[in-house]
């Protein structure tokens, strides 16, 4: 995320120079804007004095999918991936394709001030931040999360910022609601079955899988109590080793594997080369019909949550009828 030059530099110090006029104070403006009223959070760039009801938005790297996911309607984002968006619900797609693109592998910093927003939210690597973090705070008031913050943390902590909370408190309620039924419901094959969760990225090197402790299958297992395998405390997470599909014989042991498949049910693409070897067609999990594709395009909001969840109750009902 490179920086721009001067004509950039000049728009950045003029729209500064508007955001001091506008006052900080508490109270509303000489024009009655009740906008002007502001509230504190605290993220990892400090506590920030925002708008108490932000209206124009931006929502910069992994923050754009969750805020609109809880209701909002951003001025302006940052490139979202086919992936994040094949799943969405059309209202919220709409509201992605009605903002204003700020920019994928690089931010338009430039085209962000135009939108004149009056906060920013953003969550990248803690190096992108250092790269840009004082040239969006020099445009609007703006609240940064590094990629380390837990969902259910980075959930509240956007519905907290963006004023969101109604939305935020609804989707909890329907989390709790289907966690409880998936304990109830599967309860006695939860507790009497060894699971684990297997798969590959476009980003592993060829002939190699992972077994997946965290993202979804932390769900799994931190939530609704499956019985997954997990990395030492202290230790980097096993979906960071790079498996040989030599290795695939070893979930033999495992009572049932759990595995990515897409929208539709299919094995995602970089999956396919797993289930195409002999090794995996040979497992007993396989041969007899307990492995078990899994949809998850996310974990980082409850939307993404709440279809995986819905994905993994279809698949322990599967189970549930060969019992």
């Amino acid at each position: 995320m490179r920086r721009r030059g001067a004509v950039l530099a000049a728009a950045l110090l003029s729209t500064a120079l508007v955001l001091t006029a506008c006052g900080d104070g508490d109270d509303e403006d000489d024009t009655g804007d009740a906008t002007a009223e502001t509230r504190s959070v605290t993220a990892e760039n400090g506590t920030i004095e925002i708008p108490a009801d932000p209206q124009r938005i931006v929502t910069i790297g992994n923050t754009t999918m969750p805020f609109i996911d809880l209701g909002g309607e951003p001025v302006g984002v940052t490139e979202a991936s086919a992936s994040e968006l094949v799943s969405i619900p059309a209202e919220q797609k709409a509201a992605y394709e009605g903002a204003v693109n700020v920019g994928s592998e690089e931010i338009d910093l430039e085209k962000l001030a135009s939108l004149e927003p009056d906060l920013i939210l953003v969550q990248f690597h803690s190096s992108d931040w250092d790269e840009v973090g004082t040239q969006l705070e020099s445009v609007a008031p703006t609240v940064y999360w590094g990629l380390d913050i837990e969902w259910k943390a980075f959930a509240d902590a956007i519905a907290e910022a963006g004023n969101l909370t109604e939305g935020l408190n609804e989707q909890k309620a329907e989390f709790e609601e289907k966690v409880t039924g998936i304990q109830e419901e599967y309860g006695e094959i939860i507790d009497g079955t060894s699971f684990v969760d297997v798969s590959r990225g476009d980003w592993n090197d060829p002939g190699t899988f992972y077994i997946a402790d965290i993202g979804c299958s932390e769900i799994a297992r931190d939530d609704l109590g499956l019985d997954l395998p997990e990395a030492a405390e202290g230790e980097d997470p096993l979906a960071y080793t790079n498996l040989p599909f030599e290795q695939l014989s070893s979930l033999a042991e495992y009572d049932v594997i759990t595995y990515p498949v897409d929208a539709e049910g299919h094995p995602t693409e970089p999956f396919q080369a797993v289930t195409q070897t002999s090794t995996w067609k040979a497992l007993p999990a396989v041969t007899d019909g307990r492995a078990l594709g899994v949809f998850c395009s996310g974990n980082n909001s409850y939307g993404p949550v709440l279809q995986y969840l819905d994905s993994l109750d279809s698949a322990l009902a599967s189970l549930q009828a060969k019992e």
